[in-house]
Formats: C-alpha cells, sequence, structure tokens
C-alpha cells in the first residue's frame, strides 16, 4: 500500500476526488453535463486521462463504448499529454458539425492554457450544446 492509499483509507476521503478537479469543479461539470443533456437530447461526457496512441483512435474507442454512441459527444482531455479531442456520434454529428466542434475546442483550449481545466471544460460543453439546439419535441 502507497502512502497516497493509506491516507485515502485513514481519511475516508473518495478516490475520485483525487483526480484533477476538487468538489466545485465537479459539482460545476455535473451540472453543465444535466443542462447539456436536457437541453439537446443528446447525452454528453467527459473523459480526463492518459491515452494511449495514436490519441484520436484511443478517444474514438471511449466513445464507442458509451451507451448510445449515435447520440453522444465525449469531450477527451489529456492534460499530461497536452491533448484534447471532440468526439461526436453520428446523430450528434449532424447537429454539431466538425467546424463547430473545433471552434469549441479552440475556447477549451485557450483556457487550459490559462490553467482553468474546468471552467474550459465547461465553456466547451455549453458551446456544443448550443450548437447542438434544443432536442426535437
Amino acid at each position: 500500500m502507497t502512502a497516497g492509499e493509506q491516507d485515502n483509507r485513514v481519511t475516508g476521503r473518495p478516490e475520485v476526488l483525487d483526480g484533477p478537479f476538487n468538489t466545485r469543479q465537479l459539482l460545476r461539470l455535473d451540472e453543465a453535463l444535466r443542462v447539456a443533456d436536457r437541453t439537446t437530447g443528446l447525452t454528453f461526457s467527459v473523459y480526463v486521462g492518459d491515452l494511449d496512441e495514436p490519441v484520436r483512435g484511443h478517444a474514438e474507442k471511449l466513445h464507442g463504448q458509451l451507451t448510445n454512441p449515435d447520440h453522444s459527444v465525449l469531450i477527451v482531455v489529456s492534460p499530461n499529454q497536452r491533448m484534447l479531442e471532440v468526439v461526436t456520434g453520428a446523430a450528434a454529428r449532424k447537429r454539431i458539425p466538425d467546424r463547430s466542434a473545433k471552434l469549441a475546442a479552440l475556447s477549451m483550449a485557450a483556457a487550459f492554457g490559462g490553467g482553468d481545466l474546468a471552467g474550459g471544460v465547461v465553456t466547451g460543453i455549453a458551446q456544443l450544446a448550443n450548437q447542438a439546439g434544443k432536442a426535437a419535441s
């Protein structure tokens, strides 16, 4: 057992909080995801972590493992590798063209460059959801 593992066991801190986000940031991300899902009818997800090469292929593999990939948008961020990918399923791509996904990625990258990982992801989710528009009734 490493010292980090022992500390988690002793303090009872959930290991999920050992990631790049604090509790407040996780709540902001969760709210942004819920709003995007509810307003667009698509499913938005975020993955933060290291990626295998080729990065795009790994991001697409992760996207394919989602419950309904055709109607899903996955934002993949690897801070250690300085990589960012936005993967859209077939139905989502009709509402979020590649150009719009690239613009959202540029906004996220600018925030990341300023040291705001959570804010960048929240901004990206909002931009992508805005582009997708409201769910068909």
